[in-house]
C-alpha cells in the first residue's frame, strides 16, 4: 500500500537589493519531487517478534507470530491444525474436536494441554497452575484475537521453568478511533455446530475498551462427544497522562464437554467415530483476572508491572476402565455401575514487573531489560470419588467422601535480566540470566486405606543462563543464535501415584538442560518470507514408569537429545513482478521440520528395557504442512495440506499395540483442508471450508486416562459456513 505526499514548499524572501523583480514580487515557490513512503507488510500473516516488545526482549530468539485476520482457517473451531500451520516444527494433538484446549509442542516434548509451554493471555499466566501442575484447560476463541506469538526454548530467560518456550495469545483491543464498533460473527457446520461470536469496542477520550462474548456448541463428529462452551472477557484500558496507562482485564470461560473415549487400533481404521463410552464428562469453570500498570518514567526508561490472579476449577466424571471393558448396565441393580468424579481446585496469584533501561556506550546504544516476579499457587485435588449411575454432567458423589484429597502449595520468587549489546551497527550480542527461588509442599490423603500424609516440601534454588546474538545482513534479513538453559520442577502429578500399584521414587529430580538454535530468515521485498534454522534440545531427568521388582516405578528414567532442521518458506512469484497484479495473486509457502529425538542415557538397569538410543515418545521424525492460497481482490482461497510421521507412545518402542491400547506406535498421517473467505460492502464477510478433505481416519495420541484411555481419532470431514460483519 503507498500512501503519497506531494510536499510544496513555499520560502518567502524580503529582497532590499538591486536584485529584486521590475513587479516586486518577493515570493518564490519551489515543487519538491514526489516523496513515497511504503507500509511493510507481513506475507501470509506471519511475523516475527520485535526487537523488544512490552520490556521483554526477543532479538536472537526464533520466534512466529500468527495474524489472525491475514489467515484462512476455521476460527469458528479453533482448528489448531490450520492456525498454526506456518511454525514449522509444531506437533499438535489433534483429539478435541471442540476447540476448548490446544495440545501442541516441539522439538520431542509432549503435547499433552500444551505443558511445555509457559501459556499466557495478554502477558500473563493462564494456566492451571504454572510450576506443579501447568497445564492449560482453557483456550480463548480464535475470534477474539488479533495475534498468537510463539517463541522457542530460549525464552526460559524471561519467562522460568519450561523447555518449550512461549505460547501468548493476544486479544483485540477496541478500535482505536470510534466511540462504539460492533463485530458480529455467526457460524453453522457439521453435526450440528452452532457458534456465534459477539464484541463491542471503542476509544471514548481516554479509554479503551473491549467486550466479547462467545458461546459454541456441537453433538460432535464422534459419538459421544457433545460440547458447550461459552467465553466473556471485558477490558478497559486508560490513558490517564501520556506517560501513565492503567488497564483491567476478567476472563470467565464455562464449558461442559462429553469425553468419547478411546478406541482400539482395529476401530479407528472400520469405524472411528464409534465411541464405548456415553458417561464421561469433563468442565472447566476459568476465571482469570489482570491489572497492567504502563509508566514511561523517562524516554530511556519503561515500566510495565502486571498482576494476575485465577480461581478456576477442573472436574470430571465417568468410567475410566480400560477400553476393552464395556460400560454396560448392572443386571443386579438394572442400572449403569457408579462412575468416578475427580476435582481440581486451583487459586494463584502473581506479580511481575518489567524495566527496560536504554543507555549509550561506545558510541552504540544498548538496551537492558530486567525484572522480577512473584507467584503464589495452591492446587486442591480431590480424585476417586464415587459418582452417580447416570450419564450426564453430574459430579455429585453419593458418600461425599474423596478416596484421594491432596493440597499443593507453591511459592515462587525470580530475578531476570537480559541486555542488548549493540556491537556494530549489524551485530548484536544478547547475554542474560534468570534466578528461580520455588517452594513446593503436599500434605493430605492419598487414599482411604492411609493416614494424611506427612507433609512433603521442597526448596529449590535455581541459575539459569543463556546467550544470544544477530547480524543483519539487509534490513529486513538477519542470521540467529542462542543458547540457553532450561529447567522444569517435578509436577504436582508426577510427585503421586496414578494408582495403587504405583511407587514413587523418593529422590525423583527436576528435569533440567538447554535449548539451542542456529537461523536465518527475513523477507525479500513483497514476495519472500522465510525462516530455516537448526535447533539442539538437551533434556534431562525425564520422568517415567519402569517396571522394577513387579512393580510401577515412578522416576527420572533417563536423558534424550532432540536435533533437527525447522525450515518455513513463503513466497507469491507473481508479486516478483507487480505487487498487484490485475489477475490476482497466488501464495505458496511449506513448513517443515526434520527431528531426530533419541534417549541418550537410560537409567534402565536391564539392557533388555534400555531406552539408549529409543525414540522419544510421542515425537514425530517428520511434521510437513504445504499451502497454496489464491487471491482475487476481497476472495481468499487456502489449499493446506498436512502430514506427520509415526510416533511411539512409549520409551520401549513397542510396535504393537498392548491389550488395553494404551501403548503401541501410532501410523503417520496426511490430511487436507479447504478454507475460503469473501469480504463484501466493505463490512460484510463469508467463509466456508471443508476441514479433512479426504476424511482420513487417523489418531495423534493415546491415552492412560482422561480423555481416554486408548487411541484417540483426530475428526473425520466437516464442513462450516460463516457470516460475520463490523461497523
Amino acid at each position: 500500500m503507498k500512501v503519497k505526499f506531494i510536499l510544496i514548499a513555499t520560502i518567502l524572501f524580503a529582497i532590499n537589493t538591486k536584485g529584486q523583480s521590475q513587479n516586486g514580487d518577493t515570493t518564490k515557490t519551489t515543487l519538491l519531487n514526489e516523496l513515497i513512503i511504503h507500509e511493510q507488510k507481513n506475507i501470509g500473516g506471519i511475523e516475527r517478534m520485535p526487537e523488544i516488545k512490552d520490556n521483554v526482549i526477543y532479538a536472537g530468539k526464533k520466534s512466529e507470530v500468527i495474524i489472525l485476520d491475514k489467515i484462512n482457517a476455521d476460527l469458528s473451531i479453533n482448528n489448531t491444525r490450520q492456525i498454526f500451520s506456518k511454525v514449522p516444527g509444531l506437533n499438535i494433538w489433534e483429539n478435541d474436536g471442540s476447540g476448548i484446549q490446544t495440545n501442541i509442542s516441539t522439538r520431542g516434548l509432549s503435547a499433552n494441554r500444551s505443558w511445555e509451554f509457559n501459556v499466557r493471555q495478554n502477558g500473563y499466566d493462564i494456566s492451571s497452575e504454572a510450576f506443579g501442575y501447568p497445564e492449560s484447560y482453557y483456550t480463548p476463541p480464535t475470534e477474539s484475537l488479533s495475534k498468537i506469538e510463539i517463541v522457542r526454548g530460549a525464552s526460559s530467560l524471561q519467562y522460568g521453568t519450561q523447555f518449550g518456550g512461549l505460547l501468548n495469545y493476544e486479544i483485540k483491543q477496541g478500535h482505536a478511533t470510534k466511540k462504539l464498533s460492533v463485530e458480529e460473527q455467526v457460524t453453522f457446520g457439521s453435526y450440528g455446530l452452532a457458534n456465534f461470536y459477539s464484541a463491542i469496542g471503542g476509544t471514548i477520550k481516554k479509554l479503551n475498551y473491549y467486550v466479547f462474548l462467545h458461546d459454541r456448541q456441537a453433538d460432535g463428529w464422534r459419538q459421544n462427544s457433545r460440547y458447550n462452551t461459552r467465553t466473556f472477557f471485558v477490558s478497559a484500558n486508560y490513558q490517564f497522562t501520556k506517560k501513565l496507562n492503567i488497564a483491567l482485564e476478567y476472563t470467565n470461560m464455562e464449558n461442559s464437554s462429553q469425553q468419547p473415549g478411546g478406541l482400539t487400533d482395529i476401530q479407528l481404521k472400520t469405524n472411528s467415530p464409534l465411541s464405548n463410552r456415553a458417561r464421561n464428562w469433563i468442565g472447566t469453570p476459568w476465571n482469570v483476572a489482570a491489572l497492567t500498570i504502563k509508566y514511561d518514567i523517562s524516554p530511556k526508561v519503561s515500566l510495565i508491572i502486571k498482576t494476575f490472579t485465577s480461581m478456576s476449577e477442573r472436574n470430571s466424571v465417568g468410567n475410566l476402565s480400560a477400553i476393552n471393558i464395556i460400560d454396560i448396565i448392572n443386571p443386579l441393580t438394572l442400572a449403569y455401575n457408579l462412575r468416578r468424579v475427580d476435582r481440581d481446585f486451583y487459586q494463584n496469584i502473581g506479580t511481575e514487573a518489567r524495566l527496560s533501561y536504554k543507555y549509550k556506550l561506545f558510541k552504540q546504544s544498548h538496551t537492558l531489560a530486567s525484572g522480577v516476579r512473584a507467584y503464589a499457587g495452591n492446587t486442591q485435588r480431590k480424585q476417586k470419588g464415587t459418582g452417580n449411575s447416570g450419564s450426564d454432567f453430574d459430579i455429585t458423589l453419593t458418600n461425599n467422601q474423596y478416596v484421594t484429597d491432596l493440597k499443593f502449595n507453591t511459592n515462587n520468587y525470580a530475578f531476570f535480566a537480559e541486555n542488548i549489546f549493540q556491537i556494530t551497527n549489524k551485530f548484536k550480542v544478547i547475554p542474560g540470566v534468570r534466578f528461580e527461588n520455588i517452594y513446593n509442599k503436599i500434605e493430605g490423603t492419598i487414599n482411604s486405606n492411609t493416614s494424611s500424609i506427612v507433609p512433603q516440601t521442597s526448596y529449590r534454588n535455581i541459575l539459569l543462563a543463556g546467550i544470544g546474538s544477530e547480524y543483519l545482513i539487509s534490513t529486513k534479513t538477519n542470521i540467529y543464535a542462542n543458547i540457553s538453559q532450561a529447567y522444569r520442577p517435578v509436577t504436582f502429578s508426577e510427585f503421586t501415584p496414578s494408582n495403587a500399584d504405583e511407587i514413587i521414587d523418593p529422590n525423583l529430580k527436576d528435569a533440567k538442560g538447554l535449548n539451542a538454535d542456529f537461523g536465518y530468515r527475513g523477507m525479500v521485498k513483497n514476495f519472500l518470507n522465510f525462516d530455516v534454522g537448526m535447533f539442539y534440545l538437551n533434556y534431562d531427568n525425564r520422568v517415567g514408569t519402569i517396571l522394577q521388582n513387579g512393580a510401577n516405578f515412578k522416576t527420572n528414567i533417563g536423558q534424550s537429545v532432540s536435533q533437527g532442521i525447522e525450515s518455513f518458506i513463503e513466497i507469491n512469484p507473481f508479486k516478483i513482478w507487480n505487487e498487484n497484479p490485475k489477475w490476482g495473486s497466488i501464495s505458496l509457502f511449506t513448513s517443515n521440520s526434520f527431528i531426530d529425538a533419541k534417549y541418550v542415557n537410560s537409567k534402565e538397569t536391564d539392557p533388555t528395557k534400555s531406552y539408549n538410543g529409543k525414540q522419544v515418545e510421542n515425537a514425530p521424525r517428520n511434521i510437513n504442512r504445504m499451502g497454496l492460497t489464491y487471491t482475487y481482490k476481497t476472495f481468499t482461497s487456502t489449499f493446506l495440506y498436512s502430514s506427520s510421521s509415526e510416533i511411539y507412545t512409549d520409551a520401549l518402542n513397542t510396535e504393537l499395540p498392548n491389550t488395553t491400547y494404551q501403548i503401541g506406535k501410532i501410523e503417520g498421517y496426511k490430511v487436507m483442508d479447504l478454507s475460503c473467505a469473501y469480504v463484501f460492502l466493505k463490512n460484510c464477510n463469508i467463509k466456508s471450508g471443508v476441514n479433512n478433505l479426504a476424511d482420513e481416519a487417523y489418531a495423534t495420541r493415546r491415552s492412560n486416562g482422561y480423555p481416554g484411555p486408548g487411541l484417540l481419532p483426530g475428526n473425520g470431514r466437516t464442513f462450516y459456513l460463516s457470516f460475520g460483519v463490523k461497523f
